[in-house]
């Protein structure tokens, strides 16, 4: 497959296996939102837009996965929660969990060592541990992105691996696009997306 197939392929799967409820995507058009903002405060504000990142958008994200997709058999695409999560090209919630848990837990690392060995600088005031905690993060996430592209590219193949890097850095805009409407769905009283739900 070329490089638009494969990342066609990727986000058809992702849309598909995880996303049947309209909870879910209107919490991912929260987060397509919210990081679409940090990507546009990131070289004026990068504090502001890491901040807005991790504590917006990536819980809100996530929640959805987490609490309100469902995880019985999966008629519309014949696969259990176990399959789909075995054969997940990025984070499955395994390692979600692993991610999310590194991210609550890494503010202590600025809180016991304020400038990271001399790294960062020392905090002078709230904002400036902030700040330091954004660095922390941001870091957390080049990481995460990196990591698994390269562990990509090494288990599976390059073109796998690039894909998925370009989908997660395109994924605001096009879930922007894939999931604009599902709050109005919601307020019909639909909560779930028949078209990934039911195979339709």
């Amino acid at each position: 497959m070329t490089f638009s197939e494969t990342l066609a392929q990727q986000r058809w799967d992702d849309h598909r296996y995880y996303h049947h409820s309209r909870v879910n995507q209107s919490l991912h058009l929260l987060s397509a939102l919210t990081f679409l903002s940090a990507y546009a405060l990131l070289w004026s504000e990068p504090a502001i837009a890491v901040l807005l990142a991790w504590i917006v958008a990536m819980p809100s994200r996530q929640i959805g996965h987490f609490f309100f997709e469902p995880r019985d058999y999966d008629v519309a695409n014949e696969a259990t929660h176990e399959y789909k999560e075995e054969i997940k090209v990025g984070y499955n919630l395994r390692r979600k969990v692993i991610l999310m848990s590194v991210w609550a837990a890494s503010p202590l690392i600025p809180l016991l060592d304020p400038t990271l060995g001399g790294v960062l600088n020392a905090p002078r005031g709230r904002w400036d541990f902030a700040n330091n905690v954004a660095i922390v993060w941001l870091a957390i996430a080049v990481v995460a992105l990196v990591g698994r592209t390269v562990q990509l590219c090494a288990t599976r193949n390059v073109p796998t691996g690039v894909a998925w890097c370009a989908k997660i850095l395109t994924d605001p805009f096009h879930d922007v696009m894939l999931y604009r409407s599902a709050p109005l769905h919601l307020l019909r009283g639909e909560w779930f997306d028949p078209i990934v739900r039911e195979g339709h």
